[in-house]
């Protein structure tokens, strides 16, 4: 009897762990397959798809350079010069491509006579109707990159790295203008706008004066015409 009781336990423990075991890796499975449906949706619903998926591929690949680099190589040089070129790829693609594409702005520095830098801001008209995936995935991402890279530049200091903080700081200088440049540039987007509106509000309101006051005097005109003949 109590080699049958036994019996009974392990193959209830055994059931229960299969059971555990079939439950997580059909969760797993139900994670994945959410996460993929969640990118394929992206990508169905995008605008410009190309845009976006550099857009992501050029700062997901130089912070997993940065991050994963010394796993395929020991040489911190060439983890340099691949990081620091994915950051200068990326940089030069936010600034001229994807914010045109994806929210249709961009802007840029010319340097004038007397040596100041100006900055000149560029957007769509306003009847442009943005993507909202876009949108959110742009602002999205180009909020959310300096922050990961001053993460990782507190754990430089932290860990007495300065060697790898000298590509923290560039990550974070470059990705700190586009996200200065793209926010300036949409509180100009953004005036331009209003003021547009306003604009077209008072000429609207002065047309329809305007047109209500010729008419009345018209209607004046004629009806003191005909009220003279009689």
């Amino acid at each position: 009897m109590a080699n049958e009781s036994r019996g009974n336990l392990l193959s209830q423990e055994s059931s229960f762990i299969i059971q555990d075991v079939e439950a997580g890796v059909a969760g797993n499975v139900e994670d994945r397959t959410r996460n993929n449906n969640a990118i394929r949706d992206y990508f169905e619903q995008s605008s410009h798809p190309i845009a976006a998926f550099f857009f992501l591929a050029f700062r997901l690949g130089a912070i997993l350079t940065y991050l994963l680099g010394t796993i395929f190589s020991d040489n911190f040089t060439l983890i340099f010069v691949v990081t620091i070129l994915l950051l200068a790829f990326d940089f030069w693609t936010v600034k001229n491509v994807s914010g045109r594409l994806l929210v249709g702005l961009r802007w840029w520095n010319e340097i004038q006579p007397d040596g100041s830098n100006k900055w000149v801001f560029e957007s769509a008209h306003p009847n442009r109707k943005p993507n909202s995936a876009d949108s959110r995935l742009f602002w999205a991402v180009l909020y959310g990159t300096p922050i990961i890279w001053v993460l990782l530049a507190l754990s430089c200091i932290l860990t007495f790295k300065p060697s790898w903080l000298v590509i923290v700081a560039v990550a974070i200088v470059l990705s700190g203008a586009n996200m200065y440049g793209y926010t300036q540039c949409d509180k100009d987007a953004k005036r331009k706008w209003a003021t547009s509106m306003a604009t077209q509000s008072a000429l609207g309101t002065l047309s329809s004066g305007a047109t209500g006051l010729l008419g009345r005097a018209v209607s004046s005109g004629i009806g003191s015409f005909f009220s003279g003949r009689r």
